[in-house]
């Protein structure tokens, strides 16, 4: 075999594996695009849990795709929906005299209406969050945020010694997007979410005003309870 045939087998070896090489380079950018677009701020608080650990993160994300990706959820009949959203403004407003009980409230029912719509039952907190984070992934930290608030109410302590009133408020207030979302009329399709991306509740206005209260004929401020203060006993 000549030299020149020797040096040309070098080159076409060297061509194919920078080829190959790129290939894989694209594929591992397309994924991280593609994780960071279905689950927006969801793929940084991963990261940041995994302490920076880009590949970690990015398995953890992926998993939870393979896991609950193809879920189809269940409509709300009307009924139920306008029994939920009567519950959360009576939470809302039972914040101004006692903010942990509201906050209790506002976490058992995350988990009741992601069950009626179909995710994994609130027992198994771990994997609904999981599931609720593929299709909910702009709002599934405020279910984690007001559950974490909840818990320390139960685990041997005072929420608001513990977390303190204004931090039990701001959850609430994470926490109603995702509860917009999920009492929002139309179904998620598998691959799709709702309201995600858009840093939004699907069902607040530009005021940050909730849906009409059909009980009372009255719109509930959002943000009612932050002019307020607890009472102290």
């Amino acid at each position: 075999m000549s030299g020149l045939t020797i040096a040309l087998i070098v080159i076409a070896v060297v061509i194919v594996l920078a080829a190959i090489g790129a290939f894989a380079a694209t594929a591992v950018l397309g994924s991280s695009r593609g994780l960071k677009r279905r689950f927006g701020p969801e793929y940084e608080r991963t990261v940041a849990r995994h302490d920076g650990d880009t590949k970690a993160a990015e398995r953890d994300l992926t998993d939870r795709v393979k896991r609950h990706g193809s879920l189809r959820t269940r409509p709300l009949e009307p009924a139920a929906r306008e029994a939920y959203e009567t519950r959360w403004t009576d939470a809302q407003e039972r914040f101004v005299d006692s903010p942990g009980d509201a906050v209790t409230e506002a976490d058992r029912l995350l988990a009741e209406v992601a069950a009626a719509r179909g995710f994994p039952d609130g027992v198994h907190y771990e994997e609904q969050v999981a599931a609720l984070s593929v299709h909910h992934g702009t709002h599934v930290d405020g279910y984690r945020r007001v559950h974490r608030v909840a818990r320390a109410g139960t685990t041997g302590g005072t929420q608001s010694s513990l977390s303190g009133t204004e931090e039990m408020r701001a959850a609430m207030l994470d926490a109603r997007a995702l509860f917009d979302d999920l009492v929002a009329e139309h179904g998620t399709r598998a691959g799709r979410s709702e309201g995600q991306g858009t840093g939004r509740s699907s069902a607040a206005d530009a005021t940050g005003r909730s849906r009409e209260d059909r009980g009372g004929g009255r719109f509930h401020s959002l943000w009612a309870f932050n002019r307020h203060h607890p009472k102290r006993s």
